[in-house]
């Protein structure tokens, strides 16, 4: 069934019993059917170490790999040391 739609952002709550319970009243006069998408936290934010996991083993940086890119050496540069 399509049908125009108006969308309505508010927030809520699922309970134990996998209820619904909506923050503050809709400005809608009801009965009337709906059609809902509930957005979800994520679980958890992606670790520094999972990002770089993930980057090293994305294909788009496999250029990276060729012996032309490899043009720096440990004697190239200066030490870093964070003060901070």
């Amino acid at each position: 069934m399509e049908f125009a739609a108006k969308a309505i952002e508010t927030t809520g709550v699922i309970d134990s019993q996998r209820q619904l319970a909506l923050d503050e009243a809709l400005p809608v006069i009801g009965p009337t059917r709906v059609r809902v998408i509930i957005l979800l936290p994520e679980e958890t934010d992606i670790d520094e170490a999972e990002w770089l996991r993930a980057a090293a083993a994305n294909p788009a940086f496999d250029f990276l790999k060729e012996p032309e890119e490899d043009i720096y050496t440990l004697a190239d540069g200066r030490t870093f040391d964070d003060q901070g």
